[in-house]
């Protein structure tokens, strides 16, 4: 008897056709090499019918599999260092934009952060699937807000007088209006930063000063119930910080969900004051443990 979950959890989902499978392939942040392409495209030629298919998460399927040559398509794949990927009730594709390697608007690196997160989390079996998207800005390519964990990219500025010219470029180019110079001085709203970066970019003297940071949103969902996630710390700046509080969201789900449940009705039938107490203790807990203290009981 063919074990179409076991199938599943490895990549190879059933088709509507008979004995067909589509293979979804273990990709991160949308990169593949152009050899891993050329061995993708031989097995599509050989084992499916000579093309791939491109997922709204940036992975990549070839359709139209025989079950029975599931065992070579992997050993094939496998040659050229491509592997099916997950599938099922556990963490999914990694996706992330450029960021700041290719992209001028990017605030931080995403890649590579996408691999670490990658390394930490994914295939990980949970009660439901879980999404995880970084996005390098603003800008918001990959609709961090849509994942499960959302984690965006932001620059959080400072103002230093010393060569400050007063123009006023930074007001007028603030995406949210933070920004305003006022006797002599540059004032800027945090709440109403959006921490895209501009004024750190542009300004003619270097007066604006910026710090890399990580906007997390936690509980997105899209498909049949579309829900934003929600922001609990506005700007989290140290990057082992953010994988504690990754850590603490993933384990509240582990623990808490009801097999088939996704994280944001978890979130919802538990108690959003719950989690959100979760994941401040984790923050704070990260913060001790910088400076060798104990975490609070």
């Amino acid at each position: 008897m063919i074990d179409y979950g076991e199938l599943k959890k490895g990549g190879f989902m059933r088709q509507k056709q008979e004995g067909k499978f589509s293979l979804r392939l273990g990709i991160t942040g949308g990169n593949v090499k152009s050899e891993q392409l050329a061995v993708i495209s031989a097995v599509s030629e050989k084992y499916g019918k000579g093309y791939i298919h491109l997922t709204s998460r940036q992975s990549i399927e070839i359709p139209y599999i025989d079950y029975a040559d599931i065992e070579a398509v992997k050993s094939a794949l496998a040659e050229g260092g491509v592997y099916p990927g997950a599938s099922g009730p556990r963490v999914r594709t990694i996706t992330a934009c450029q960021g700041n390697a290719i992209c001028r608007n990017g605030c931080i690196e995403t890649q590579r952060l996408a691999e670490e997160l990658r390394a930490r989390y994914y295939g990980r079996d949970l009660p439901h699937k879980f999404k995880i998207g970084v996005t390098g800005c603003a800008n918001n390519c990959l609709k961090a807000e849509e994942n499960d964990i959302g984690i965006k990219g932001g620059i959080r500025p400072k103002w230093e007088p010393g060569s400050c010219l007063y123009c006023g470029k930074c007001t007028r180019l603030c995406r949210g209006c933070a920004i305003s110079v006022s006797e002599g001085a540059v004032i800027i709203d945090a709440a109403k930063c959006v921490h895209c970066g501009i004024c750190v970019r542009t300004c003619p003297t270097g007066s604006l000063e910026g710090t890399e940071g990580y906007i997390v949103s936690f509980g997105g969902t899209f498909g049949n119930n579309i829900a934003q996630g929600e922001v609990i710390i506005p700007f989290i700046e140290d990057r082992e910080r953010l994988f504690m509080i990754c850590d603490a969201a993933l384990k509240f789900f582990e623990d808490n969900a009801n097999t088939g449940e996704r994280f944001r009705q978890t979130i919802e039938r538990t108690g959003a004051e719950k989690f959100r107490h979760v994941i401040l203790e984790a923050s704070l807990c990260s913060s001790l443990t910088v400076v060798g203290s104990e975490c609070p009981e």
